[in-house]
């Protein structure tokens, strides 16, 4: 689900506590806060670099797809989506305060999404923009679309894309089973539109690819971009926005919206990639990310890592103890999170108690995360963030 705060409340957390040490060249912090600021840009610009190749790739499978569809191609194009999704899910922990991704990530991983906003369902199948032959398909008009008239109304980004090469899971084993077919035509076409499947595709996989460049050029270094702003704040401030992130992902983005909802409801469509069955890498994925911040370590697709100053580091000249709890944390809830087993959605199922168990568990450490980091809020001297 996206990141929603009031715009009064999103507009307080824009400034830390005001204190006269805001002012000075470490902002409080210990000298090691510029150097730490530093390294978490060149982590997310690496991190960004690496998920706009990754959807390069899967833009150009999807052409590949709509071209000549045939079950390699339609292989190919799934693989080509879980491959974009592993780097980009390490990167959300740079959302949650205002910076760039937050300016479009509700077009780019926006979710839970009503599949029969984009094409056909089970019982409806002449539904969505696909089978409205007098909808416009085109970047500037899913852009329009999305989230039009409600959020779950999703138009664009990693989840319809999704949807577009799974269709709807109705195993309780596997993902969703589209056929190849749905992008053909004629005697052989499993489903009506297939040309217009095909452009829809292509157009979201192509918007995608353009949204995610955006934000490498937004991190570039050397640039008067937000990268030039967030290492020009005091480092206090840029502290305030780093850990903000961290925080807001651990507890309430994937420890209650993504986890502990689905928990809940027991439902398959409470789970985060419901078609392609890659929710459990949903929750590896950004606890990586999280621990990429903290160690000052991103290992990049090409087999090379970006490695500096952590932020972990940094706390640990002021608060040893509890920089340590942290750290140890973050290792308990990833390991935890390595422990789902897939499917997710027969992990959340009401009848399966160590499946459950395996989720509360990861909750209950999420949870405890987001507590050890609002200790660091108050170590520092920062507001912590209040999320409705």
């Amino acid at each position: 689900m996206r990141f929603l705060i009031p715009t009064a409340i999103l507009a307080g957390l824009l400034v830390s506590c005001s204190s006269e040490d805001d002012t000075t060249a470490s902002g409080g912090l210990p000298s090691s806060a510029s150097d730490a600021v530093a390294t978490y840009s060149d982590i997310v610009a690496a991190t960004y670099q690496d998920t706009a190749q990754t959807a390069g790739d899967l833009d150009t499978a999807a052409h590949a797809l709509v071209s000549s569809p045939s079950e390699a191609t339609l292989s190919a194009a799934r693989q080509a989506w879980l491959g974009a999704r592993e780097p980009y899910l390490q990167s959300e922990v740079f959302r949650f305060y205002q910076g760039p991704i937050d300016d479009t990530e509700g077009m780019i991983n926006a979710w839970p999404l009503d599949e029969a906003y984009i094409d056909y369902v089970d019982d409806a199948d002449d539904a969505g923009i696909i089978n409205d032959t007098d909808a416009t398909i085109d970047a500037a008009s899913l852009m329009s679309l999305n989230e039009q008239g409600g959020e779950e109304n999703i138009a664009t980004g990693f989840h319809a894309i999704e949807f577009l090469l799974w269709g709807q899971d109705h195993s309780d084993t596997g993902p969703g089973d589209r056929s190849f077919n749905d992008y053909t035509s004629g005697a052989g076409a499993t489903a009506p539109n297939g040309d217009r499947r095909g452009l829809y595709l292509t157009t979201t996989t192509g918007l995608l690819k353009s949204q995610l460049g955006e934000l490498v050029a937004a991190w570039a270094p050397g640039q008067d971009n937000y990268r030039k702003e967030i290492e020009g704040v005091a480092p206090k401030e840029a502290f305030r926005r780093i850990l903000q992130g961290m925080i807001v992902l651990s507890g309430f983005e994937t420890g209650g919206e993504r986890l502990q909802t689905a928990l809940d409801s027991g439902s398959q469509e409470d789970e985060h990639s419901c078609f392609s069955d890659n929710t459990h890498r949903d929750m590896v994925q950004d606890i990586q990310g999280i621990k990429n911040v903290w160690e000052g370590h991103y290992h990049r697709l090409d087999g090379s890592m970006v490695s500096g100053v952590g932020i972990g580091a940094v706390i640990a000249e002021v608060d040893a103890d509890l920089a340590a709890q942290v750290g140890d944390k973050i290792d308990a809830s990833l390991a935890l999170a390595r422990a789902l087993k897939p499917p997710f959605d027969q992990e959340i199922a009401l009848d399966n108690a160590e499946g459950r168990a395996r989720v509360e568990a990861l909750v209950v450490s999420l949870r405890e995360q987001e507590k050890l980091i609002e200790q660091v809020f108050r170590k520092l001297e920062l507001d912590i963030p209040v999320v409705d």
